[in-house]
Formats: structure tokens, sequence, C-alpha cells
């Protein structure tokens, strides 16, 4: 077994539809799918349908709904060009990582089946892709709990390196399994909720500390390890515990949830109170819980903000937006204050890195760290030229072919800012 994870990545970057004309944008090329075999199925909540209105009082970038729209699915085109692949034959599509540790990691498939099941029905293949992804996690099951994903895959998708779990692509397999249920039903090849309620009830024996209720790094991470007390903040996903609680009835979801949130406002309040922003890594979990001190798994900035919690504004502020929850907001609108006057009200002036106090310790610029700022922004009633701005940035920055992990980012923070963004 390795203590390595998903997110271990390389650093070599420092009505239905919103408008008639989306809709046939969008919607324009079934027949050939139809033609290579795709099953017609129409989702039941298509991108750009907007059915779940966000919370009052939340923002959204200037500009026509279906504008917004379109420039999602120019970055979603992109990015499925770039990265979703079909290199290892069985019917299996792969999401591919080439700046991450491995070729295919357990982080991108869950990115790839949540994003695709989004999408449908501006990706009249969405319904193919999405089964190919379920095909793939299914075939690489941890060898510690089989209804969990194998975190790391080599060039010939062979699992490597221990193949055991990592939370965060576990918890976006299974919501994205839930996506999937609404969309197409579970009638099908798959049963999607079936598969989606065993991914939950396997991420919550596995992957969830019992006595602390929070996340733990993944199956590997056993009681007795040294791991056992440490939490990433990036596997924080609020919303996803308020989609497992309905999908499953297990009020112990609602314990995590809340469990989660008043990690965030303490480490927020006791350890960034000018800043908001979250250490990628809290240790001492089952006594006093802190940033840690150094080096825990990745990188002597596990105590900063920096390459996993770079998505902390995303994950916190897509619970804002939808859920409309006090604690979410609260902390959402900690970190926009933040960053807003940190950048001076320019994206470009966002960097690679930062002390919980605000400092700076890198000065690179990658989209990992600019796009989730995006979703923060929407929460803040005085913050609509910062929204604005960035959005522009984000919509005129085209995705990267060596960068699978600001793309991803990007692409998914542009999902939620335009609104299409839903909890199953």
């Amino acid at each position: 077994m390795s203590p390595l994870t998903t997110t271990r990545l390389c650093r070599t970057t420092a009505g239905l539809l919103a408008g008639a004309g989306l809709a046939a944008g969008l919607l324009a090329a079934p027949a050939a799918s139809a033609a290579a075999g795709q099953a017609a199925a129409a989702p039941a909540v298509p991108f750009g349908s907007h059915r779940y209105p966000y919370a009052a009082g939340i923002l959204k970038p200037t500009g026509a709904q279906a504008d917004l729209d379109q420039k999602v699915v120019a970055v979603y085109n992109a990015w499925k060009a770039a990265f979703v692949k079909q290199n290892c034959g069985n019917g299996w599509y792969q999401v591919i990582s080439p700046d991450a540790d491995h070729p295919y990691v357990a982080e991108a498939q869950g990115y790839g089946m949540v994003v695709t099941a989004t999408m449908a029905g501006a990706d009249p293949n969405a319904k193919t892709v999405f089964d190919g992804l379920v095909k793939y996690v299914l075939a690489h099951k941890s060898v510690n709990n089989a209804d969990l994903l194998a975190a790391e895959q080599d060039s010939s998708c062979k699992s490597v390196n221990g193949s055991d779990s990592a939370t965060d692509g576990d918890l976006d397999v299974a919501y994205g399994l839930l996506l999937a249920d609404r969309q197409w039903g579970s009638a099908g090849t798959y049963n999607y909720k079936d598969l989606a309620v065993k991914h939950i009830k396997a991420i919550k024996a596995s992957e969830i500390n019992p006595s602390t209720h929070l996340t733990l790094l993944g199956d590997w991470s056993t009681k007795g390890d040294s791991t056992y007390y440490v939490t990433r903040s990036s596997d924080w996903m609020i919303d996803h515990f308020r989609a497992f609680r309905t999908a499953t009835g297990d009020a112990g979801w609602d314990t995590i949830r809340t469990a989660h949130q008043s990690l965030i406002t303490k480490q927020q309040s006791g350890y960034a109170p000018n800043t908001g922003l979250l250490a990628d890594f809290v240790v001492n979990t089952n006594g006093t819980a802190k940033p840690a001190a150094g080096e825990v798994l990745e990188s002597p900035n596990d105590g900063d903000y920096s390459w996993n919690a770079c998505r902390d504004p995303w994950r916190i502020g897509a619970d804002a937006v939808t859920s409309g929850d006090a604690a979410s907001l609260a902390s959402a609108r900690r970190i926009n204050s933040w960053i807003k006057g940190k950048a001076a009200g320019n994206p470009a002036n966002i960097v690679t890195g930062y002390k919980l106090n605000g400092s700076a310790f890198d000065s690179g610029h990658d989209m990992a760290f600019t796009a989730p700022f995006v979703v923060t922004a929407m929460t803040d009633p005085g913050s609509q030229a910062w929204l604005d701005a960035l959005w522009t940035k984000l919509a005129a920055t085209p995705v990267d072919q060596k960068l699978y992990y600001g793309s991803s980012v990007q692409l998914q923070s542009m999902i939620v800012a335009s609104g299409n963004h839903w909890v199953p």
C-alpha cells in the first residue's frame, strides 16, 4: 500500500433550455450518435434547463443565460476532446491525467462521471461515455473494499501503487451515479441507483472515520495508521453529503455533513481569520484539529493553501449557492472577501499557493487556483464586478491539453457559475 493519493500532481506549471438558439446548438447531432448505436435516452435534466434554481440572492455572471451556457459547452467540448479517451479497449472510457502521478487516477474518473452526467443534453453521446466510465470503474476495484475504486492505473489501465482507494474519487463516482439515475433512470445496462448506494455505503464504511465523522484519505488509512486522524480539505464535499443522505435515507450523513461544516468554520476562525483559507491537510482531528506542520503526505506545503485546498472555494461555494446554508455561505464569503482584495479585483493576480495568512509562497498561475474563486464570488451581493472579471478570465482561457487538473477544475467551476450545478 502506498500513501500517495490521486491528488499528488506534477507541478509542471507554477424553459427546457435557456434560449432556442442554445437548444438548437446543443442538440444538433443525435442522429450520428444513434447511427453509432447510442441509446437515444433523453435526459431528465438537460444541460441548460436550469430546473434547480440557486438560493435567493446568489449572483450570476452578467450576460444572457444562453451565452453563459454556451461558453460552458465550448470549454466542455475542448475538455472532452483533450482528456476523455478510449485507450485501453474493453468498451471502457477513461479520463486521462497527463499532469498527475499516473495516467489514470480515481479523481479524474469521478470528475468525468459528474461532468458527463451534468452535460447530458449538450452532449448527445453523454450516456455512452458515462456507461463506459462506469464499466471502467467496475473493472478497477479497490483491494480493500470492492465497492470502491482503485486510485491509480498505468498507461495500460492496470491498477498500480497498491490498488487501494482515494476518497475524493469515490465521492464523485457516487455523486455521478446519482446524477445518472436522475438523468436516465436505472433500468438500462447499469442500475445507477443501486451502484450509487453501494458506493455510498462503502465510502461510509471505509473512508469516513467513525469517531470524528470526517473523511479519511482513502480506504488504506485504517486505525493505527499515522494518517488515521488526518483529513484533506478538498474532500469536504458538503453538497455530496446532502445527496448521499437523500439517496440512502441514512441520517449518519447529516452528522458527517455538520462535522465537516463545523471543522471548516473552526479552521477558518482559528487559523485563517483574515483569509478564510484552509490547509491542504488537517491533522489531529481526534483532538485539537489544526493545519499540518510541514509534510504529512505530499509536500512541505501540506499545511498551506496549495494544490489540494485550491479546490475548496468551488466545493464550499457549490453547497452555498445550491442550499443557501448559513454556514456554507459564511465560509464562502470569508474566502471571497479576502481574495477580491488580495487580487485587487484582477484575476490575473491570483497565484499558485498561499500561506493561511494570505501571503503568497509561489508565483505561478493555474486555473486550479483561479477558477474556484468564481463560485465564492457568487455568494456576495457586492461582488458582481469581481464575479464578472473572474468569469471573463475563465471563459477566455483555452483548455490546455497538458493540464488535466486545472482544466477540469475550470470546467466544473464554470458549470456552477453558469447556474448548471444541481444536487440529486
